[in-house]
């Protein structure tokens, strides 16, 4: 190819002044060509890279690689992958990725619908709340019709609707509030479940995503504003404008003024409250395992990595009394906000 060129610029050099011009306008003419297909060619290449870099490319990020020394930040962060363990080393953690679906557009605003690792993990906390407690309620049928009682399983979940329904539900809900025990006991039983799936290897916290602790609050929310409606008719808004005949005219309509914001405020304060409480106290917990843990590879020592670890192991029993507390303050605040706004009707 060298040769070529050069004998080409020896022939450019010994021809005419015309022809020398005839000549490089050829040269020109094939490097525009050139130029030209090259930039078809890239074109080309770059429509068909959705379909191949760029379509790996997506799969590595929803999918990036597990740190082998992380077993916590999985817990509490929510992912389009999820962890199972490996066969026949089920240490060893390994990544199924979600499907993606394409967003649904409603007005200028794209909504993913596409499934999460904590989507996942709420269907799988709802699927277990049903098959546990359907299955007991049929065990407890069957072994009353047998021996008069019910056994085993059967009875501890007995035990745990009886406390929540007689000493949480009830007493909070006022008279004849039975109607709304069946919502506190489901809202018990499934933040209590989703709770526990954190705590288990591979497992995810999905109560530590705000999102869903924020979605259990607004329906929870709507729910005591219902029961307001139900219970007081027309006087339920009393409990948005302030207006109290008690007071003369002239000071019950600056107390209006100011006192009606107020009381249309602190309606949204208790869902705030149900939200970061629960969301901050299953992510607290797991984000001081990860420091304690963190410690032990800090270290890099047997002696001095034994007692973050020892403290480690404490926090994870003082999760699972977590798991259990958060539950059952949840469902209690629950019950004591659908109380009070029922209790000026009663």
């Amino acid at each position: 190819m060298t040769t070529r060129l050069f004998v080409l610029a020896l022939a450019l050099a010994a021809a005419p002044l015309g022809a020398q011009d005839s000549a490089q306008v050829g040269v020109r003419q094939a490097l525009d060509s050139a130029a030209a297909q090259a930039a078809r060619v890239t074109a080309a290449e770059i429509q068909q890279a959705p379909h191949t870099e760029q379509g790996h490319a997506a799969v590595e990020d929803a999918c990036p690689a597990h740190d082998p020394k992380d077993y916590i930040t999985p817990h509490i962060t929510d992912s389009n992958c999820i962890e199972y363990p490996g066969f026949p080393k089920f240490w060893e953690v390994h990544e199924y990725a979600l499907p993606r679906w394409a967003p649904i557009h409603v007005g200028g605003v794209a909504i993913d619908l596409s499934p999460t690792k904590h989507v996942v993990m709420l269907l799988l906390a709802a699927v277990l709340c049903c098959v546990i407690l359907i299955g007991a309620a049929i065990s407890h049928k069957r072994h009353t019709h047998a021996t008069g009682r019910p056994n085993g399983f059967a009875a501890g979940i007995e035990a745990m609707v009886l406390y929540i329904r007689q000493e949480v539900a009830i007493p909070n809900l006022g008279p004849h509030g039975e109607g709304y025990a069946p919502f506190i006991l489901g809202l018990f039983f499934f933040i209590l479940i989703a709770n526990l799936l954190g705590l288990i290897p591979f497992g995810s916290t999905a109560t530590g995503n705000i999102s869903v602790t924020a979605t259990l609050a607004i329906i929870t929310f709507l729910v005591v504003e219902t029961a307001g409606m139900r219970a007081q008719g027309v006087g339920y808004l009393n409990t948005i404008f302030y207006w109290n005949k008690d007071l003369p005219l002239w000071m019950r309509v600056p107390l209006f003024v100011v006192m009606s914001p107020i009381e249309v405020l602190s309606k949204f304060t208790k869902p705030f409250a149900l939200t970061i409480r629960l969301f901050a106290n299953m992510t607290a917990g797991h984000i001081v395992v990860l420091a304690l843990i963190g410690l032990v590879f800090a270290f890099k020592s047997y002696v001095l990595g034994t007692a973050p670890l020892l403290m480690a192991v404490a926090i994870m029993m003082l999760e699972l009394f977590v798991a259990f507390l958060q539950a059952f303050v949840f469902s209690l605040l629950a019950s004591v906000f659908i109380g009070q706004i029922r209790e000026s009707h009663h």
